[in-house]
């Protein structure tokens, strides 16, 4: 199978630096936002009565206190030797009608043991509906600074050691549809942060990183609420901002915030991919999936629709690509390979047991990775099914995998897992 490009460095160069991100998994699905890695040396079987690759397993905040964990669903993050997660728990004998406590803890790569452990002050919304909980967005790190986002409200920026050094609040919090789950992004010297709402009160806001300054801000009337991760890639040599919402799927110009072109459809949960020369989008809660020709300006409705899939039911993850092939896993646990270049449905195959929330990654070689720290099946990319292993650390979260050298990170409800060849 032919490989496919992939503009990892050039994303990372623009979000990052010059760091190098063979090492580094620094946000929600990774370098490029949408689950792929450049690592070639993954184990495919962990696990089982023998712990085959395991390296080493840590136990997360919640399960050391003894407490009550919240949903927990964000994922972890590695710069260098250290990975970093974020959590919330209710104390013992602690009501769910009161704030929880809210953790960055930071453990060490080789070992798992943990380095540190920051208790962030919660922001003002109190949550009534638990469904999307407190510890939804994942956080993302510049190797200066580590910037995590709470559905309590806050947005916070620590030192690599944890001590914080700015935080804020957002406003008009009441608004948001049951929590806010996008994880902050960053671009530049900017971190970037969706919280759309109810109410015709969505905001698109980029803070600045060293002191917390509101460097732009973009109000969305016209946009009902969204919980999707904004997607920033390069498109005709320009950086794009791309944004699923309620009711168009956006592009902005991550500089300052300016509209490029916009579709409208029905996207509000999962994160775009851009593959190929096609954005894919679907809502995440079911309904059409659909591609989309980026290059244009203004409202590309009418023009720039390349392909639509009929319906995806609920897929509360987000898509994966490969070569020609798009990749969604959904409700019930099924997956649905489709041809990049004109939507066509390859196959579709039950993967029981596997959790449709944990977003999926993808290697060089086109090895799939549906993988939690509950039931996992690795996947060969090609015209039909070829699952190489499933395995189950029967610690059910679900939390997207990281990545680092030779290693898997996976969050489980109770524990942090490594997994590596031994």
């Amino acid at each position: 199978m032919k490989m496919p490009i992939r503009p990892m460095l050039v994303t990372a160069l623009l979000l990052y630096g010059t760091v190098s991100h063979a090492e580094n998994w620094p946000q929600f699905r990774g370098p490029t936002g949408q689950g792929e890695t450049n690592e070639t040396n993954l184990p495919t079987t962990w696990g089982g009565k023998d712990n085959e690759n395991v390296l080493w397993k840590s136990p997360l905040p919640p399960t050391i206190a003894k407490g009550e964990a919240d949903r927990n669903q964000s994922s972890p993050i590695v710069w260098g030797d250290r990975v970093y997660v974020t959590t919330a728990y209710w104390l013992p004998g602690k009501p769910h009608n009161d704030f929880p406590e809210q953790h960055v803890t930071c453990f060490q790569l080789s070992n798992g043991k943990q380095l540190w452990d920051t208790t962030v002050a919660h922001g003002p919304w109190q949550l009534g509906d638990l469904r999307g909980g407190y510890a939804a967005p994942t956080p993302t790190t510049d190797g200066q600074r580590l910037y995590v986002a709470f559905g309590s409200a806050r947005i916070s920026a620590l030192d690599m050691q944890g001590k914080e050094l700015w935080h804020k609040d957002i406003e008009n919090y009441q608004n948001i549809d049951v929590c806010f789950a996008s994880s902050p992004i960053l671009f530049r010297d900017t971190v970037i942060l969706l919280t759309d709402k109810n109410n015709n009160a969505g905001r698109l806001t980029a803070y600045d990183t060293a002191s917390g300054a509101i460097r732009w801000e973009k109000h969305r009337p016209t946009v009902v609420y969204g919980h999707t991760t904004p997607l920033i890639t390069t498109i005709g040599g320009k950086p794009q901002m791309i944004i699923a919402s309620s009711n168009a799927l956006h592009s902005f110009n991550p500089d300052n915030g300016e509209i490029l072109w916009w579709v409208e459809s029905v996207n509000d949960v999962s994160t775009p991919v851009y593959h190929n020369g096609l954005v894919y989008t679907d809502s995440g809660r079911g309904g059409p999936g659909l591609a989309v020709d980026p290059n244009g300006t203004g409202n590309l409705t009418k023009t720039n629709i390349k392909w639509k899939i009929s319906n995806i039911p609920e897929a509360l993850g987000s898509a994966v690509a490969f070569g020609d092939s798009l990749y969604r896993l959904h409700t019930p646990a099924v997956l649905r390979v489709f041809d990049m270049s004109n939507g066509k449905e390859r196959y579709a195959s039950r993967l029981e047991g596997v959790s449709t929330q944990s977003s999926p990654i993808v290697t060089p070689q086109g090895i799939l990775y549906f993988a939690s720290a509950g039931k996992s099946y690795v996947v060969k990319a090609g015209p039909k099914l070829d699952i190489l292993a499933t395995n189950d650390l029967q610690d059910p979260c679900e939390s997207a995998p990281a990545v680092a050298p030779g290693r898997l990170l996976l969050k489980g409800s109770k524990f942090l897992w490594c997994v590596g060849k031994k």
